[in-house]
């Protein structure tokens, strides 16, 4: 008997340490302070302080320069909206918001809370960098195969070149800056957002293709996804299960723009802790520098110990989704996204998503567009699929367009962000 209880002892005190090993800081993390440069020659450096699949790419030759924390303030329209309307907001069993008018819905989480991981997913959906529109112009991509040649150098075969001319997202609720506010009214179509991503200027033979979405403000209705093909002449509609997969050749899906574009409810969401990690969130180069060491597949940028990352782990609800789970990284002070991992059906990693933010009154410091205060604009974000050591690296604006702003973050129908370019009908013609 007392063996037994000895054993149950030991076993729980092992299981306690494992919990508490895995959310420490690691080791590494004294060794790593701003001046330091991360190649593949001192990867280990930065092990436990990013995830596998980023510390993936530093082992294959992503550089990292690693510069002092530098904290990001809210607008001061977005803090002054969360002290007024969140004391309201709910979150019902069935993952869904009630009372949520504008800001942050859940300022404080109690990270023991069954909902806790929920919460601050919607928190990210629900963040400051827009409230009410957003224009992305001329950004481009470039999708290829990672190789090493008889010396041991690795080169980034691009294989495809894409160019886009605009993504655009239209907010019904949670507005801010441009009447009519906080919601759009009437909302005939009772859509919570409608995005846009069309015309294709490059590739030739994908050019004018486009997509546009659809989110309902009933968070339980799947989103209406669909994709213009001029070569077909035909609009196909994509099921929940395909915003998993790439499309035309390149690596990312549609549910990993952004960190994560899906809806909160289609996922069971769990909270596996936080710790100090870095991220990429103070860039300067723009247009970002791709890595010489890894032929350029990623970007080589400024990256900052941030104190508080949040760790949430996404499993899909939907039997044919690609991936059997997400794991998400929330910086706690924005709730934007930092990267993510992603995991085959067999639970293996298969690719990952990084995103590099600068904070500015310009987004480009070449171009005109200036705000009155500081923005955080994602200029850069590479997906890696680890398993082909294939990837694709997007700039925003495009490294063809060194001129161009880029971003255009609630500046209303300035930038082209009528309702009616977010139809089935524009879509069509803006690829003919």
């Amino acid at each position: 008997m007392f063996d037994e209880h000895r054993d149950t002892a030991v076993r729980c005190a092992a299981l306690v340490l494992a919990v508490v090993a895995l959310f420490r800081p690691a080791i590494g993390r004294a060794e790593v302070k701003p001046g330091d440069v991360i190649t593949r020659a001192n990867a280990d450096k930065v092990k436990g302080v990013i995830p596998d699949g980023v510390q993936w790419c530093v082992n294959r030759g992503m550089q990292m320069s690693i510069v002092p924390y530098k904290k990001i303030e809210l607008p001061p329209l977005y803090q002054a909206a969360t002290e007024k309307y969140a004391s309201q907001v709910k979150l019902k069993d069935d993952q869904t918001l009630e009372g949520y008018v504008a800001g942050r819905p859940f300022p404080l989480v109690d990270t023991n809370d069954p909902q806790a991981a929920a919460k601050l997913m919607y928190n990210f959906e629900r963040g400051h960098y827009y409230s009410d529109d957003l224009a992305l112009h001329l950004f481009d991509a470039d999708t290829g195969q990672l190789t090493v040649d008889s010396s041991g150098n690795q080169h980034y075969n691009v294989e495809r070149h894409f160019v886009l001319d605009w993504l655009r997202i239209l907010s019904f609720a949670g507005r801010l800056y441009n009447d009519p506010k906080p919601t759009i009214e009437p909302n005939k179509d009772k859509t919570f957002r409608k995005a846009g991503l069309y015309p294709v200027i490059e590739p030739f033979d994908l050019k004018g293709i486009g997509g546009i979405n659809y989110r309902y403000l009933d968070p339980l209705r799947q989103d209406d996804l669909w994709i213009y093909l001029p070569s077909l002449r035909r609009v196909r509609r994509l099921s929940s299960a395909q915003r998993s997969e790439a499309l035309f050749g390149q690596d990312i899906d549609v549910d990993s723009y952004g960190g994560y574009a899906g809806q909160i409810p289609w996922f069971n969401w769990k909270f596996l802790g936080s710790k100090p990690m870095l991220a990429s969130l103070h860039g300067e180069h723009l247009p970002p520098q791709p890595c010489k060491d890894d032929g350029g597949m990623t970007f080589c940028e400024n990256w900052e110990m941030r104190p508080d990352m949040l760790i949430v782990e996404g499993t899909p609800k939907a039997e044919a989704y690609a991936y059997s789970k997400r794991l998400i990284f929330i910086d706690h002070e924005t709730f934007f996204i930092a990267y993510t991992d992603l995991y085959d059906r067999a639970g293996e990693l298969w690719k990952t998503v990084m995103q590099s933010l600068r904070v500015s009154t310009k987004p480009n410091p070449r171009g005109t567009y200036t705000y009155p205060i500081d923005r955080m604009f994602i200029y850069a974000f590479t997906t890696v699929d680890m398993q082909l050591e294939h990837g694709t690296r997007v700039a925003i604006p495009g490294m063809g367009f060194p001129d161009e702003s880029g971003w255009y973050v609630d500046v209303g129908e300035k930038y082209g962000g009528e309702e009616s370019w977010f139809t089935i009908a524009a879509l069509i013609s803006a690829g003919h």
